[in-house]
Formats: structure tokens, sequence, C-alpha cells
């Protein structure tokens, strides 16, 4: 009896835990997961060690909503048109695994360009000005000699972006974006592999859509604190970015 007793309750702390891990996959499947951020490509919006929780319904769901991608479809369900200036976190075209977040800056049809510095957007330049925000933006090691601008979208919406006056993206070719896909680029313009890369990301198809960031829910500066260097850890939090709305 006694032995039957603890089989039953092995079973049923496993059915516990599985039904845990079910709920848990379901949550971060169709409502929200987290993400860290590694790479500077979105400073000055987004910083390495930034934390950010990403809702999963905002553009419908497809194979990529799924931990491992599992290729059970290639349609996208209850699908909702991104806009403008959202912060979308997608499945690089290159391997569809890789997890990058950048802005959208094109839908199908629209025609991106970069001259003398300047984005177009359907033959129209955009308005960027002189921000009063004074902080290094970093690139990979490095830390470059950027301006940060305040850039008006053309849909209204208001960021800040990084560019380097010596930037190597200066001027690039007329990108004309496909039916059923995006362009998207990272606010630090000259350190950022996106769309503009066209063997490495180019456009982003509408089913490698994964979901839109929402807010960042904790940061640490990773420069100043990490596991390894726990005794210093409380140094690196960026209060002041914690439960953040972007």
């Amino acid at each position: 009896m006694k032995k039957n007793k603890i089989i039953q309750t092995i079973i049923d702390n496993i059915k516990t835990l599985l039904g845990a891990l079910f709920i848990a996959i379901l949550i971060r499947s169709l409502i929200i997961q987290p993400f860290y951020i590694p790479s500077s490509s979105m400073e000055p919006t987004l910083l390495v060690g930034d934390r950010i929780f990403v809702t999963k319904y905002s553009y419908g769901y497809s194979k990529h909503s799924f931990p491992f991608s599992p290729d059970f479809s290639q349609k996208r369900f209850f699908f909702k048109n991104p806009k403008i200036g959202d912060l979308v976190v997608f499945k690089t075209p290159a391997d569809n695994r890789t997890d990058y977040i950048k802005r959208l800056i094109g839908l199908p049809g629209d025609e991106i360009q970069f001259i003398s510095g300047d984005l177009y957007i359907n033959k129209k330049k955009i308005i960027k000005e002189p921000s009063n925000v004074v902080e290094p933006i970093r690139c990979g090691k490095y830390t470059l000699n950027t301006k940060i601008f305040i850039e008006t979208l053309p849909n209204g919406v208001k960021h800040l972006t990084a560019y380097n006056a010596e930037g190597t993206l200066q001027n690039t070719k007329k990108f004309l974006v496909p039916k059923g896909h995006y362009f998207l680029m990272g606010d630090n313009r000259d350190c950022s592999k996106d769309s503009r890369f066209q063997n490495d990301v180019g456009y982003v198809k509408r089913l490698n859509l994964v979901g839109e960031a929402k807010v960042i829910f904790f940061s640490n500066d990773t420069l100043k604190g990490s596991l390894l260097k726990f005794w210093n850890l409380h140094n690196s939090f960026r209060l002041e970015r914690f439960f953040k709305a972007l």
C-alpha cells in the first residue's frame, strides 16, 4: 500500500509539472514572451542588457509563434497588419531561427532609400531633428561618434535614432518592399544588420513576424555587472528603465 501511495504521489507531481509546463508554453506562444537584448543595434531605444516583454498576439500567429518553429503550416492565422514605427521581433529570413528586433520602416510596396545620410520613404525625406539626448552609443566593443535625432515617420510616429556622420550607409540603392514582406531597420543606423543587408537579413516575410515589443521590464548594464560579477551586480541596475513602455 505504501509503495502504491509513493507511485501515485510521483504520478501526481509529474502531472502537475506537465500541466504547468503546458500553461507556460501556451502563455509564451500566444500571449507574451520575454526577450533579452544582446546587441546595440537598437540604441538609444533599447540597450544591451534590456529585458523586454513582447506581445505574441499583435500580428496574429504562425509557426514562429511556437518554440522551435514547428513546421505545421506556411500560413498566418488571425493576422493583424503591423504599423510603421512598430518595434518588431522576427525570425531572420537567413535561417528562420534567430530572433531579431528592429523598427518597421517599410510596408509592402514602399520604396526605401538613404541619400546623403537622410532616409527617404516613397521619395519623401523623413524629418529628423536634433534631440537633447546625450549618451554614448555603442557598436559592439566600440563607441561611435554619433548624433541622436528625433525621427518622425510618415504616420506621425516619433522615435530616437543614432546617426554616425561618417557612416558607411550614407547612400544606398532603392529598396522596393515586395508583397507580403516588410523592411525593418535598427535605430542605431550605422551599427545594425537589417533589411538594408539583403544577403544577411533582407525583406522580412509576414510569416516570420513573432510579435511587438511593448515594455522593458528589467535592465542592467553588462559592462558594470554580470552574473559572473555578482558582487557588483546591484551597481549595474538601470532602475530608470524598469517597466518603461516602448
